[in-house]
């Protein structure tokens, strides 16, 4: 089997993976490893922007109190403080990197507000930063002689010895082989698991594969349960929702019933601006009552002009779609969008197991909370992924070239998907029942119920693994899917509390001290 020996393991290709791999490229050979290409990340999706305090009128203190209420109660205060003092420095590294956040005639840098903020702190770079911030640390990365990008690489599971990370075992999805990828540092940055779910905004490669090769590590797990819905996706019938910017409420879109009814007011009295559990909930309940399949966005005030200059992206989809958000009321309803929880780290992205780090989406801070506000995500992947460069610059290579480590592995082989129906239902099963027991509202009877199904194609898994040498791709894919849902499933059964982006009508109320939800290789 083919050995790659690097000094730096990256696995996964957005945002977090690349800054670190720039941060760390000055002390040794990076390897970055993408699933597939740079536009499959859910960086490169990423419209809004990233918070950050920079105006007179705005402070810290503010930033860090809309971060601490949006999450209910299960954020930590510290991490929070830290993070968001932290940012103007890291909105200061991507402008030295290219990164063209958008300016105003006065020549400023044009903040953007979104639900949950009180005040305008969003740089943004119109309606698709992401892709914007993606362009140029890829644009970088490719001066760097020490950082090799590697694409449509598939990271199977982690390298493991004496509770030690040393790499992985990827499939090579184009030449069709696996290798070891030898590192005695590997950060996890593949991003969430919103491809668990029928509806979801996240690209179909967001199948929640570093958390599932994270917890057969033994790696701990926390707050998984806190699954994140976006209130604002275009109406469509297709798995992979279009996302409609938190940004376009924040200049003025309302959201309306089939009657035209502003019906958010009932709900809380930020309408549009409150936090996004709140109004994807609210959308939920209305679509439920009334039996409807949608809502509606109304932006129709705003000129044709402006709209397409300040959501530039966004107003063209819409009017691939037949929609001209000038004139015409826009149909959206909730999916699945970010995965709150993830790998427990502490603020330099360490996890439980010694020579591995985790940053961004995959990764669980502190910062998030039960709720994650509007444009902190790529806030909290830029300063984490910038700190465990640091943190593993500094620790002591634990692996010495060479190493007669016994590192066998089962191949991996890619089989056409129509040869394995019974593959592809398993994981249409599971999307489907993660949608209607694990959603925005939750029951434990529903979990229950969910628990047990997912339960038995869990083990349906563990069992056909230990009959057969050979593992297709396509299983990888399955077994990751089934092994995450078990996970959040878990920890939903574990909170006795509706808090955040969990909901459960047994436990309509709080408890007075929250606690986090753990889970970890024993738990399942």
């Amino acid at each position: 089997m083919e050995r790659v020996e690097t000094d730096f393991l990256v696995i996964g290709g957005g945002i977090a993976g690349l800054f670190f791999a720039l941060e760390t490229s000055r002390f040794g050979r990076v390897d970055v490893l993408l699933k597939g290409s740079f536009t499959h990340s859910s960086s490169w999706y990423a419209q809004g922007g990233i918070a950050c305090v920079s105006s007179p009128q705005d402070s810290f203190e503010s930033h860090i109190s809309d971060t601490l209420k949006a999450g209910d109660g299960l954020c930590k205060a510290d991490v929070v403080k830290s993070f968001v003092e932290e940012a103007p420095m890291r909105i200061a590294d991507l402008i030295r990197l290219g990164v063209p956040f958008t300016k105003n005639a006065e020549g400023n840098y044009d903040l953007g507000l979104e639900a949950g903020h009180s005040h305008r702190r969003i740089y943004h770079v119109k309606d698709h930063t992401g892709m914007a911030i993606i362009e140029a640390l890829k644009k970088e990365a490719k001066k760097r002689k020490q950082i090799i990008l590697w694409e449509n690489q598939w990271a199977i599971d982690l390298i493991i010895i004496d509770k030690i990370c040393f790499g992985a075992y990827v499939f090579d999805k184009t030449k069709k082989i696996t290798r070891l990828f030898i590192s005695p540092h590997t950060l996890l940055s593949t991003g969430g698991c919103g491809g668990i779910y029928l509806h979801t905004t996240n690209p179909s490669s967001a199948t929640g594969d570093g958390i599932a090769m994270a917890y057969r590590a033994g790696a701990l797990l926390k707050n998984m349960e806190m699954i994140q819905f976006h209130p604002t996706c275009f109406f469509q019938q297709s798995s992979q929702k279009f996302l409609i910017s938190e940004a376009v409420r924040g200049e003025g879109a309302k959201i309306i019933n089939q009657s035209g009814e502003h019906f958010l007011k009932h709900a809380d009295p930020r309408g549009e601006l409150a936090p996004r559990d709140i109004v994807s909930r609210a959308i939920f309940l209305e679509m439920k009552e009334k039996n409807i399949p949608y809502v509606y966005l109304d932006i129709r005030g705003k000129q044709r002009e402006w709209l397409e200059e300040r959501f530039p992206y966004i107003f063209s989809y819409c009017l691939s779609q037949g929609i001209d958000m000038s004139k015409d009321l826009v149909p959206i309803a909730p999916a699945a969008h970010y995965q709150c929880g993830g790998v427990a780290t502490d603020t330099y992205g360490r996890t439980s197991i010694v020579g591995l780090w985790a940053a961004g989406e995959v990764a669980c801070t502190g910062f998030h909370g039960a709720n994650r506000l509007a444009s902190n995500s790529l806030l909290e992947a830029i300063v984490v992924a910038g700190r465990a460069a640091k943190s593993s610059i500094s620790q002591n290579n634990v692996l010495r070239s060479g190493s007669c480590w016994d590192f066998s592995y089962c191949p991996v082989v890619e089989k056409n998907e129509q040869s394995a129906s019974d593959i592809l239902i398993i994981i249409e099963e599971t999307r489907k029942l993660m949608w209607d027991c694990v959603g925005i509202v939750r029951s434990v009877a529903g979990l229950e119920k969910a628990k047990k199904e997912i339960g038995l194609k869990v083990d349906f898994f563990k069992n056909k693994e230990k009959k057969e040498e050979i593992v297709s791709l396509l299983e990888v894919k399955a077994k990751n899917i089934a092994l995450v849902a078990a996970v959040i499933i878990e920890s939903a059964l574990q909170r006795k509390e509706s808090r955040g982006a969990h909901w459960i009508v047994d436990y309509p109320k709080k408890l007075d001290v929250p606690q986090d939800t753990c889970v970890s290789l024993s738990s399942l």
